[in-house]
């Protein structure tokens, strides 16, 4: 029945999240409504989908997305060299069994990126 989720986050300038989510944490440009002045697009990186619309101020929440990851660690380590600046510039194993690192991107927006211990070191 359910097939995908494609969440819509909001963004207050459009060209800067572009720069952000292609130039730093590595995703392509899936579609986009129009070559110039992009109002809506997609991101996507390997089979995950992110969707984006510009949103006035007053339209603005943050919002809080978990991608689950093959490997957390590498990513943390593409993100270092690319200067991502990650929240307690971290990563870590948790309490609840996931080892996990996140961000924020321009907006605001929180970025978690984890997988499960089993199998790993906890």
């Amino acid at each position: 029945m359910f097939r995908a989720v494609h969440p819509i986050i909001g963004s207050r300038d459009v060209d800067r999240s572009i720069e952000f989510y292609t130039g730093q944490l590595g995703f392509k440009i899936a579609f986009r409504d129009r070559p110039i002045d992009t109002n809506y697009l997609g991101f996507r990186r390997g089979s995950v989908e992110v969707h984006m619309q510009f949103q006035f101020e007053y339209e603005m929440a943050a919002i809080r997305l978990r991608f689950l990851v093959e490997d957390p660690d590498v990513l943390f380590a593409e993100y270092q060299e690319r200067s991502v600046e990650c929240t307690e510039a971290r990563i870590r194993n948790t309490p609840w069994g996931t080892r996990e690192f996140a961000l924020y991107d321009p907006d605001r927006n929180a970025l978690e990126f984890y997988c499960g211990l089993r199998g790993r070191d906890a």
